[in-house]
C-alpha cells in the first residue's frame, strides 16, 4: 500500500498495529525547511558511515553524524559512535519535534543521502543502546524520498513519501514488529538530510 498524497488531516495513522508509524505531513515551513537544510549540510560533522561485515571493515557513501545530551555511545553494525555536544539547529528542532509529539529526546542520528541513489536496507531499530519501545522522531529535509515499512511476520508492506520539512514517528512495539528501508532510486539526484531524534539509554556513556 502507498500513501503518497498529502492528508487533510495529520498525524494519519501508517501503522496502527503490531506498534504505531504516524505521519504528521510538513511540520517546518517551507523557507525555514531551506535553511535548515543549508545550515546542517554546512555545521554537522558528517562522515562515512562505517560497519564491520564479515570481517571487512566498510565506510559508506552516505554520511552520519551522532550527537546527544552527554557522549553516549551508540552501536550498529558492529560499529560504535561517540555523540558529539548538540549544535544550536539540532536544539531547536529536537524542542520542535518534543513539542509536537509530547515526547523528550536525548540523542539524535543524521544521515545525508548525496542523492537517491544511496539508500538504506530493511532493518529495524532496536539496538540494545536505544530505550525499548521508545519514540523515534524523524524529520526530513532536502529531496523527497519514498519510504517503506515491511511487516517482519506477514511481510505485509506500507509506503509513503517523506516531504521536505516533515516529520515521521515511529513508536510503541514498531521496531519489534516491522523493518524499514529508504530504498535507492536513480529518480532523485538532490540530497536529502534526515534527523532522527532518539532516546538512548542513560548508562550509554564514557
Amino acid at each position: 500500500m502507498d500513501l503518497f498524497d498529502e492528508p487533510e488531516k495529520t498525524p494519519i495513522n501508517v501503522i496502527d498495529y503490531d506498534g504505531a508509524v504516524e505521519y504528521h505531513g510538513l511540520l517546518i515551513p517551507f523557507q525555514q525547511a531551506n535553511q535548515y537544510f543549508d545550515n546542517l549540510l554546512s555545521k554537522i560533522e558528517w562522515k562515512s558511515d562505517e560497519a564491520n561485515v564479515f570481517g571487512k571493515h566498510i565506510f559508506t557513501k552516505r554520511k552520519v553524524a551522532w550527537y546527544g545530551d552527554k557522549p553516549f555511545r551508540y552501536t550498529y553494525s558492529n560499529a560504535t559512535k561517540l555523540a558529539l555536544p548538540w549544535i544550536d539547529e539540532l536544539v531547536e528542532l529536537k524542542k520542535i519535534v518534543e513539542e509536537k509529539i509530547d515526547c523528550h529526546f536525548n540523542s539524535c542520528l543524521l544521515n545525508l543521502y548525496n542523492s537517491g541513489e544511496e539508500g538504506m536496507a530493511w532493518h529495524s531499530d532496536s539496538e540494545k543502546d536505544l530505550q525499548k519501545n521508545a519514540a523515534i522522531g524523524s524529520l526530513s529535509f532536502g529531496a523527497e524520498r519514498k519510504f517503506s515499512f515491511k511487516h517482519k511476520c506477514n511481510q505485509n508492506t506500507v509506503s509513503l513519501l517523506l516531504q521536505h520539512g516533515s516529520l515521521l514517528v515511529m513508536k510503541g512495539e514498531t521496531q519489534n514488529h516491522w523493518l524499514h528501508r529508504l530504498p535507492p532510486t536513480k529518480k532523485v539526484v538532490t540530497p536529502r538530510i534526515n534527523l532522527t531524534f532518539r532516546t538512548i539509554n542513560e548508562k550509554n556513556t564514557f
